[in-house]
């Protein structure tokens, strides 16, 4: 069984910057993909971003050039550095990891961004 523990998030003004951790634990051989999405209440979980092993990476168009995803393989975590936040970003943001042809989700972690 794996575990993901996100962290990170939190309320902040518009403008401003957050960084998300998502540490994944467990029965853990090789983490491949590793991803962030986020969702509103009523709304569809959508991608964020997502890196794979190797480092590639893609991103949503709406936060291209704001956000960043990277990680650390031998921590087996996964961060989403965030800045020039918008009130639009505020969200419950999940991170999706890859284990062994299996994904497993996070528990959420919720950003507030005030204008």
């Amino acid at each position: 069984q794996v575990q993901l523990r996100e962290s990170g998030g939190g309320l902040v003004q518009a403008g401003g910057s957050l960084r998300l951790s998502c540490a994944a634990s467990g029965s853990i051989f090789s983490i491949n993909g590793m991803g962030w999405y986020r969702q509103a209440s009523g709304k569809q979980r959508e991608l964020v971003a997502r890196i794979s092993r190797g480092g590639s990476t893609s991103y949503a168009d709406s936060v291209k050039g704001r956000f960043t995803i990277s990680r650390d393989n031998a921590k087996n975590t996964v961060y989403l550095q965030m800045n020039s936040l918008k009130p639009e970003d505020t969200d419950v943001y999940y991170c999706r990891v890859e284990v062994t042809g299996r994904w497993y989700w996070g528990q959420g972690t919720q950003v507030t961004v005030s204008s």
